[in-house]
């Protein structure tokens, strides 16, 4: 009866644990999306003055002077998009390259671990600090390159804020890609192998078919990481108010020109602006995640 009694007080004690541990659980998850809900829901609060008084011409409207109480979102929209799909073209065949070679070709060993770990130091870096890298680095080489094709040489713009964003995703997108090709099934590159096929072949009919959702999802979430760099981008990007003509021109982000402007903004619409800018950057960088992240469920279902 004794031995009993202790049996059940023990099995009480573990349900008790893990009923606290569920609801812990729980608690977080619920955390997390109140934390979410409220970021947006003081955005929208604090944008309010803007949308009222600018409306949809936000959006569109080219002129940004605080002076007059003018304020178009559309270079920095420019500026943002431009910046962010030039990185993917920079960074997209270095992330598959290195994807392909760590999924592929040394998938363990001392060596991948090597690289993994570098990868994994090159994603923690600050991007303070590959801002100043980028402006002892990269900067006399654009203007190098600028002085060859007869453009102003500045050195800092589109281009040198561009690369330093392809810097800075390539970890994350080629992490993704690693992954999923280690996930693709041995059956089928074996089957591919039996029936005479090479390496290449495997990777290029096999592999990449089979993972194409999978790099879409490490090219999403690359590009939501591009979309919300502020510092290095601030640094590179040359911080002027006019739509970019060329990659080496001057531009300026969303996130850049909120960093840049947001301790100086006095008056209300000012002020407000600048908020409606982070709300429209924090809904474009969710939506993207969202996807990425669907893209990655399907994939993992297959």
């Amino acid at each position: 009866m004794l031995k009993q009694n202790l049996v059940k007080s023990k099995v009480g004690g573990l349900h008790f644990r893990e009923a606290v541990f569920r609801r812990t659980l729980s608690l977080s998850a619920i955390l997390i999306i109140v934390l979410l809900l409220s970021v947006f829901l003081t955005l929208l609060i604090n944008s309010l003055p803007s949308i009222k008084a600018l409306g949809v011409k936000f959006l569109y409207q080219k002129a940004w002077d605080p002076v007059s109480d003018q304020y178009g979102a559309l270079p920095f929209l420019i500026g943002t998009l431009i910046t962010s799909a030039l990185a993917l073209i920079i960074s997209t065949p270095f992330a598959l390259a290195i994807g392909i070679f760590l999924g592929e070709y040394y998938p363990k060993g001392f060596f991948s671990g090597i690289i993994k770990n570098a990868i994994e130091l090159l994603a923690g870096i600050p991007s303070v600090i590959l801002g100043f890298w980028g402006l002892f680095t990269i900067v006399p080489i654009v203007r190098g390159l600028e002085m060859k094709v007869g453009a102003i040489p500045y050195g800092v713009g589109i281009l040198t804020a561009s690369i330093i964003l392809a810097i800075m995703i390539t970890p994350f997108s080629a992490s993704l890609i690693r992954l999923v090709i280690s996930m693709v099934p041995l059956h089928l590159k074996e089957a591919a192998y039996a029936l005479g096929a090479t390496r290449l072949e495997v990777i290029r009919f096999v592999i990449i078919p089979y993972v194409k959702s999978g790099i879409s999802a490490g090219i999403l979430l690359a590009l939501g990481r591009a979309l919300g760099e502020t510092m290095a981008v601030t640094m590179l990007i040359g911080n002027t108010q006019m739509i970019p003509n060329s990659l080496f021109s001057t531009g300026n982000t969303m996130a850049s020109v909120i960093a840049n402007e947001f301790t100086e903004a006095t008056g209300k619409i000012y002020f407000s602006a600048l908020i409606e800018m982070g709300l429209v950057l924090f809904v474009v960088t969710t939506l993207i995640n969202i996807i990425g992240v669907r893209i990655i469920k399907r994939f993992e279902t297959k």
